[in-house]
């Protein structure tokens, strides 16, 4: 039976499972076409499915580490031989071209093997020192599985995004649940199906629900041990507001309005290629993409002459060799129309691109846009467009650029260019972000070691890393009493003076002012 024809076996299950479920279809925005049709999983479906998780969660936690890592890596071999069918899935369901959709599920498949391997060294026991004052005992930590972890996903990077906390919170010895998005539901359910596949023997150890919003709030209300989500902020509050009814924590990747600095020293070409990658690739819907640019006088205009020949060689399309797709979310070009037309209102000019009939690539594309002279008070500086659009903003020094940079709720990543090694690290480091990239932009999403994730309205918690793995497991502490003290200071019958030898031995110790 083929991987396709699984997924129908599995949808069909879902649907006999509750003959009363809805459905919904799942369309190509390139061309509207069907991609599938999957049922709405109502509250009782979504319950039973985490039941399942459940029961699966205590089987796949007792496996340890050496058997969850068996068969992670069968799952990361079965993506990686069927790399091509599922990017041709996530094309024609996102609209990504194919070539940027393999870029996507290799950094997948990148990330499964790093957390794979690295979780028992990351989350193991291990022995850790004891201090003076629990000298008779032994102290370990540990860090076991929440449970069941329920990972509520995007649109835009539907294999990449969720697997961030799917491939680590598995890894980590919790079972899953995914919601995928309403608009890439059959990507959700391939890489479920998949698994099943893969990881026959404890095939309920990664599961998905699919549906629209009520189907992901329910998810939250079941409960779960923790709820990992990829959204807008707005969203992101709801969630979080269901799930203090029950107490379940957590982790909120929300948007970003992400800024690149170009330093009076910058190597201008390359800030200039890497700007447009990080506005215009995806269609601009890139959480993690560039959407403001501050440049420093010394360098302004030439940067604005690069960045305007290279976005005029840009064409959106759906054939092999267009640069981006269509919008995935219809609703998302009149966010951009308004930035664009509101930037304008306020004496913006547009380069190149824009919204207008003449400008626009076709019904479902944004034509690739530049916008300069954009005053720091409109929205298209202040709120997260999610478009193939670049603000490119003329500062004094990289200070202001800095500053102006960090003027903003959101603090997701950004981008720092400057040839000066030290300098560049300097306002890296300033930057208020959770991810910074020097003489690139996004290679942060690249490094399986490194934790992904933001501060203010773009969101908490961390994915990826070793902060990944440990933000889907409660931290153990254990001690072991070794040998007895000639003075046991936590009893009633400890002797009337040792408070005051304990007293005069801390002061002794820790009293020296140096």
């Amino acid at each position: 039976m083929s991987l396709a024809e699984q997924m129908d076996t599995v949808t069909d299950a879902a649907v006999d499972r509750h003959p009363t479920a809805e459905t919904f279809e799942s369309t190509a925005p390139a061309t509207g076409t069907v991609v599938g049709v999957f049922p709405v999983h109502d509250e009782a479906a979504v319950g039973e499915t985490v039941a399942r998780a459940r029961t699966a969660a205590a089987q796949w936690a007792a496996l340890g580490f050496g058997g969850r890592r068996e068969r992670l890596t069968a799952y990361r071999g079965y993506l990686a031989r069927r790399m091509h069918e599922l990017a041709d899935l996530v094309h024609r369901e996102n609209g990504k071209p194919h070539a940027d959709a393999i870029l996507e599920i290799s950094l997948s498949v990148d990330h499964l093997a790093w957390a794979a391997k690295h979780a028992r060294t990351t989350l193991g026991p291990r022995k850790v020192p004891s201090g003076m004052l629990a000298a008779d005992h032994a102290s370990y930590l540990e860090y076991q599985p929440l449970g069941v972890v329920g990972v509520i996903g995007p649109w835009n990077y539907p294999v990449f995004t969720p697997m961030g906390s799917i491939a680590y919170a598995l890894a980590a010895g919790n079972a899953v649940v995914f919601k995928p998005s309403e608009f890439t539901p059959a990507v959700g359910a391939w890489l479920a199906v998949a698994w099943r596949a893969a990881v026959p023997d404890v095939a309920d150890a990664f599961q998905v629900v699919t549906g629209l919003g009520a189907t992901g709030a329910a998810l939250c209300r079941v409960p779960v041990d923790k709820i990992a989500f990829t959204g807008s902020a707005a969203t992101g509050r709801k969630v979080m507001a269901a799930c203090a009814e029950t107490l379940t924590p957590v982790l909120l990747e929300l948007g970003g309005k992400d800024a690149m600095i170009v330093d009076d020293d910058a190597d201008v070409a390359a800030a200039a290629d890497a700007a447009v990658w990080g506005a215009m690739s995806n269609g601009g819907q890139t959480c993690i993409g560039i959407e403001r640019v501050y440049a420093t006088s010394a360098v302004y205009d030439r940067f604005v002459a690069e960045v305007t020949a290279q976005v005029q060689k840009l064409r959106p399309g759906s054939d092999d060799e267009a640069t981006y797709g269509p919008m995935t979310m219809p609703s998302q070009i009149d966010v951009v129309r308004r930035h664009v037309a509101d930037a304008t209102a306020a004496g913006a000019r547009v380069v190149t691109g824009g919204t207008d009939d003449d400008a626009s690539p076709g019904e479902g594309y944004v034509a690739p846009t530049v916008l300069l002279d954009v005053p720091e008070t409109s929205a298209a500086v202040r709120e997260e467009t999610f478009g193939p659009t670049l603000t490119i903003t003329e500062v004094a020094d990289a200070e202001e650029a800095l500053e102006r940079a960090n003027a903003t709720s959101y603090g997701l990543a950004g981008a720092v260019f400057s040839t000066s090694r030290g300098r560049a690290m300097d306002l890296a480091r300033r930057m208020r972000s959770g991810m910074t990239s020097i003489n690139s932009v996004l290679t942060f999403a690249s490094v399986p070691a490194l934790p992904f994730g933001g501060v203010g309205e773009s969101g908490f918690g961390r994915i990826h890393g070793e902060d990944g793995l440990k933000e889907f497991t409660r931290a153990k502490a254990i001690t072991r009493r070794r040998v007895p003290l000639p003075v046991n200071l936590m009893s009633f019958g400890r002797p009337a003076n040792a408070a005051d030898a304990l007293a005069r031995v801390m002061g002794m110790v820790h009293g020296r002012h140096r």
